[in-house]
């Protein structure tokens, strides 16, 4: 049988009544998520030769490219702790959500006494928790809302994964462009060297020369072998990024391929989609519902219980073949724990204040990133516009003053610095053209642009 106090029924009902009239969400200053979003109208810069794509992969093709990511999504192992953190999500989950169902438990025993032998007994029993304040379901809404923000995480995860791998392997054939470009001089200037030689001998010039051109000449060599280590590293974190210890398929090309620059549209488009707002967003709304779980705490609960069990002196009788049934409810609510309900309720609500401000802080470097990689494109473009222009001009002129440095009219110092600033120009407008491009796979991530699922 239910057994319950009229005067302690009418008492917890009213201190429900009071409790539930205090539970309320955090109220702090700062604006809703959809109006942060939507307080960004226009993006500062403009763009004129953009285009749309859905994702970032779309922004560049270079063989050998999809098979890298492909083992990197695979064997990756700080983005498969992030695909594990997601799985556990789920897990958990579940087990709030078992929180909802009636409880089932069996027993055996037995005891020997001296006076009455051995006695078995058995016993079934059944228990559930009425879920009348809506908590466990708020309990399995904050974990849903959980496991949404973790598969934007995961997401996120991946995307800045795939766009790792981009970087990584156009900075390869960026180092291996630059030793190209450093073995160029180096030939030229083991040209140079032998010419003084051949026109000393002849008496038309002096050891000096000599000695200015084998300084740019060991100068380059050391050069030459700083970029063959900087090829290395850019393979050995490749390989780390993709997990294995063997790359194939590497890009034997020295022109880095072209890269598309992604539109940007509205800012609240082009923010919503990005994955990290959304784990923000989501991470609010399961800290709002575990604030509601912190007052619903405050309230009684009410529990039922029915239980089989039997005793007999042998364990085939002990078997429940003669059960006594008992049935059990009860109502119970907290009074007095020193205060830490409470604190817990206070708890929840600055987690979720620190979670909006989170969301905020995430919105605005968002904004900052976005403005940032338009502007660095602007310009990149016009840096790489003028020393493409230098260059130009710089090869015009080493042509020039090698024709007069053949007809003795020029020394042999003034067509070095020369034949030097062709070369400069030529790495210089390389590393120009990897900013570039690589600026535009963080203007795709900024932009919310991911990979496929």
């Amino acid at each position: 049988m239910v057994y319950f106090k009229k005067h302690s029924t009418g008492f917890l009902l009213a201190l429900s009544c009071t409790l539930a009239a205090c539970s309320s969400q955090p109220s702090y200053q700062g604006n809703s998520t959809e109006q942060s979003l939507k307080q960004h109208t226009n993006w500062q810069y403009t763009q004129s030769n953009a285009q749309q794509v859905n994702y970032i992969t779309d922004l560049v093709d270079i063989e050998g490219l999809d098979s890298l990511i492909e083992q990197a999504v695979t064997n990756n192992p700080s983005f498969n702790q992030v695909h594990v953190a997601l799985k556990l999500a789920y897990a958990q989950r579940d087990v709030t959500a078992a929180s909802q169902w009636f409880s089932v438990d069996a027993g055996f025993d037995a005891q020997r006494s001296k006076t009455e032998g051995t006695q078995y007994s058995s016993s079934v029993g059944i228990s559930w928790e009425a879920d009348i304040w809506q908590k466990i379901a708020d309990n399995v809404a904050a974990q849903d809302m959980t496991i949404a923000s973790n598969q934007a995480t995961y997401q996120g995860a991946k995307d800045t994964l795939v766009a790792s791998v981009i970087r990584t392997y156009l900075n390869i054939i960026l180092q291996q462009n630059l030793l190209d470009i450093e073995k160029q001089r180096l030939v030229v200037l083991q040209n140079n060297e032998q010419s003084i030689v051949e026109r000393y001998q002849y008496g038309l010039g002096d050891l000096e020369a000599l000695d200015t051109a084998r300084t740019s000449t060991a100068s380059t060599r050391a050069t030459i072998a700083d970029y063959q280590e900087q090829i290395a590293k850019a393979k050995r974190a490749l390989m780390l990024i993709v997990g294995t210890d063997k790359l194939q398929n590497l890009p034997s090309t020295l022109t880095l391929p072209s890269v598309i620059e992604p539109l940007s549209t509205l800012p609240e488009q082009d923010l919503a989609r990005r994955p990290d707002l959304q784990s923000a967003y989501y991470n609010i709304q399961a800290k709002h519902y575990l604030v509601d779980v912190s007052y619903k705490e405050l309230l009684p609960s009410i529990s039922l219980s029915a239980s089989l069990s039997d005793l007999a002196s042998t364990p085939s009788q002990a078997l429940l073949t003669s059960p006594v049934w008992s049935l059990l409810g009860s109502l119970s609510a907290p009074l007095f724990e020193g205060g830490a309900l409470r604190a817990q309720v206070d708890i929840a609500k600055l987690n979720a204040e620190q979670a909006f401000w989170q969301y905020q802080d995430t919105l605005l470097s968002a904004v900052n990133e976005v403005e940032n990689a338009l502007g660095q494109e602007q310009s990149l473009t016009e840096q790489q516009l003028q020393i493409s222009n230098a260059l130009t001009s710089a090869q015009r002129s080493f042509s020039n003053y090698q024709s007069k440095y053949q007809q003795g009219l020029v020394d042999i110092l003034d067509l070095l610095t020369v034949q030097q600033k062709v070369y400069d120009l030529q790495a210089q407008l390389s590393q120009i053209n990897y900013t570039l491009l690589t600026n535009r796979i963080d203007l795709g991530l900024a932009l919310g642009l991911g990979v496929s699922s």
